[in-house]
């Protein structure tokens, strides 16, 4: 398993699903699994949906600059930290965002995301 391909191919699925259809991202979540959002704290996978669906925005457009991973833990997790930029429908300009996920393997062979932290990046 290489950790990069693991990372970009997550990367590319948890933009997607948000950009598109954010109630999806529930797979992603377990009960145990937390979200910081600009500082609040989220636990679990539906209260986590409900936070990302309730966002004052319905349509968006992520675009990737980069993704670091590192391996994390004897359990085969990986951290996965993002940046790039986030473009709402509407908006002249794109925000600027960094995203950190602590991904768990599952008895599937799988991912889920154990931590996620969101910050907008102010100038």
């Amino acid at each position: 398993m290489d950790p990069d391909a693991v990372a970009k191919a997550f990367v590319e699925h948890y933009y997607s699903t948000f950009d598109a259809n954010r109630p999806n991202l529930g797979n992603l979540y377990q009960e145990n699994s937390m979200l910081t959002f600009e500082g609040q704290k989220i636990q679990g996978s539906a209260n986590i949906v409900s936070k990302l669906t309730s966002l004052p925005f319905q349509q968006c457009q992520h675009s990737i600059a980069t993704v670091d991973c590192q391996p994390s833990g004897p359990a085969g997790g990986m951290l996965v930290f993002v940046s790039g930029n986030l473009q709402l429908a509407g908006e002249q300009h794109a925000l600027k965002f960094s995203q950190m996920f602590h991904l768990i393997p599952t008895a599937q062979g799988s991912f889920y995301v154990l931590n996620d932290i969101f910050r907008l990046n102010y100038a």
